[in-house]
């Protein structure tokens, strides 16, 4: 695959669809503790307390939960124009966006990328307070910043290819299927173990944004506010502690029915040589080292993604690997 002509530095931001903004709000903003940038009855805005730009987190009423976009910001300004012409020169449609077309964003561009998902590219946001160290404001568990987004896909291969020889990302950890394959894979660009993940399942489709946590205690507290609240049944997962990634996490489901993973505790990547970590399919501890096994909607539940085109959901298709799911779920 031809290398593309310019650089994502980070996962950006990410853009769902909601039918209730108001209860998405509160939960997000008033119980969890994300800082909200601007919002009104129909949209809102928001990001972790060490994020100075405008928002990680974009939430828009919609009927149902759809994924609208992934966003990556890239190196420079140029670049917007040289991710325009790359995936134009795939035949793909691509979007123009003037600055301000989405609240906060300059110049950006939106396409459905080769594997089918909504991606938008962008280089500048705009800047706002940051809340690090305004303990006073903080709320519920204060995430820090968004993490990473993780996504479902059938042909996990193809997807290792576009990612690692078409963009430039790096390939941290992955899961061996018993035929050799790659069953999921996760990949950086900003240092951490990943930006992305994708496992193999029906999609495209997203599986989780995740939102990083400070300290271990804010995910147990986390656990607390949830239940104080009658939330017990929208905690999925955890608390627990990965293999892969080495995280303790817990994941949750947002009032429309989006996955969020609440993380902390994983580790630096730091050598553009970095050796990747192999998991066995059959080793359970890759996705549990310790904690209560995954449920099966773990790995079959997941949020549609949009069509620019059409504005409807993407059709998805299931995947050809020998192991659609880990044989030790509930």
């Amino acid at each position: 695959m031809k290398r593309a002509p310019f650089t994502i530095t980070r996962i950006g931001h990410v853009e769902l669809f909601v039918p209730d903004v108001e209860r998405c709000r509160w939960f997000y903003s008033e119980l969890i503790g994300l800082v909200e940038s601007e919002g009104s009855s129909g949209e809102l805005y928001l990001r972790g307390v060490e994020e100075r730009w405008h928002h990680s987190l974009a939430l828009k009423k919609g009927q149902a939960p759809l994924l609208h976009h992934i966003a990556f910001k890239l190196s420079s300004p140029e670049d917007i124009d040289r991710a325009a012409e790359y995936y134009e020169g795939m035949g793909l449609e691509v979007q123009r966006l003037k600055a301000g077309a989405e609240k906060g964003l300059g110049e950006a561009i939106r396409f459905q990328d080769p594997l089918g998902f909504p991606i938008e590219l962008y280089y500048e946001m705009e800047e706002v307070e940051r809340q690090l160290q305004s303990f006073h404001r903080h709320r519920g568990v204060a995430p820090a910043r968004i993490d990473h987004v993780n996504v479902f896909y059938p042909d996990v291969e193809r997807a290792y290819q576009y990612y690692t020889q078409g963009l430039g990302f790096t390939l941290t950890e992955y899961v061996e299927d018993v035929d050799g394959s790659k069953w999921a894979i996760w990949l950086e660009r900003k240092n951490n173990v990943h930006d992305i993940a994708v496992m193999t399942g029906e999609g495209p489709r997203l599986h989780h944004v995740a939102f990083w946590l400070y300290d271990i205690t804010s995910v147990i507290r986390l656990c607390d506010l949830l239940a104080s609240a009658d939330l017990q049944d929208a905690m999925e997962r955890g608390p627990g502690r990965h293999g892969l990634s080495n995280a303790l996490f817990l994941y949750v489901r947002d009032p429309a029915g989006h996955r969020v993973e609440f993380y902390t505790g994983d580790y630096l990547v730091a050598d553009t040589n970095w050796k990747p970590i192999r998991w066995s399919i059959k080793d359970r501890r890759y996705t549990n080292f310790w904690g209560h096994r995954p449920p099966l909607s773990f790995f079959q539940d997941a949020t549609p993604v949009l069509s620019l085109r059409s504005g409807t959901p993407v059709p998805t298709s299931s995947p050809k690997a020998l192991s659609d799911r880990p044989p030790f779920v509930h």
